[in-house]
């Protein structure tokens, strides 16, 4: 058994494509994604400007420093878990979302030009089935993640 320093895991993590992957669900994904910003919920977070007005490609493509996926891809859990970047296509990819789920919580049309960490947690939060509530409401808050 080869031992490791923490720092040592992480480089190897980044660069190493054979290093095993975590496997956690989509559910645990987000959970982490809620707790970690809900670490330090009055951190200003950039927001994305006009997600829905961009191209698919140059929407996948998108990112700002300091964003709410920033915040994601900063945690070597979930880069561990597959998190490949800090682009909008990448978070839409691994945390399982649609466009209209993602733009909501990161578009510039919802909060101007940054957001709180913890009202980015929030919207996080009802991506999960038991925010939603039971029954067709809870269905309906999870379609549309308002």
């Amino acid at each position: 058994m080869k031992h490791l320093a923490l720092e040592q895991l992480e480089v190897l993590d980044r660069t190493d494509p054979d290093y095993p992957r975590q496997i956690l669900s989509r559910n645990e994904r987000i959970e982490r994604w809620a707790e970690l910003l809900e670490r330090n919920p009055e951190r200003r977070l950039l927001t994305l400007y006009q997600t829905e007005f961009q191209s698919a490609g140059t929407r996948d493509a998108m990112r700002a420093d300091g964003s709410a996926i920033t915040v994601a891809f900063e945690d070597p859990q979930l880069r561990a878990s597959g998190l490949a970047d800090d682009t909008y296509g990448e978070a839409k990819r691994f945390f399982e979302l649609t466009d209209h789920q993602l733009h909501r919580m990161v578009c510039y049309c919802h909060f101007g030009a940054n957001v709180s960490a913890g009202t980015t947690a929030r919207y996080v939060r009802r991506f999960l089935p038991t925010q939603g509530g039971k029954g067709m409401v809870g269905w309906l808050r999870q379609l549309f993640a308002i």
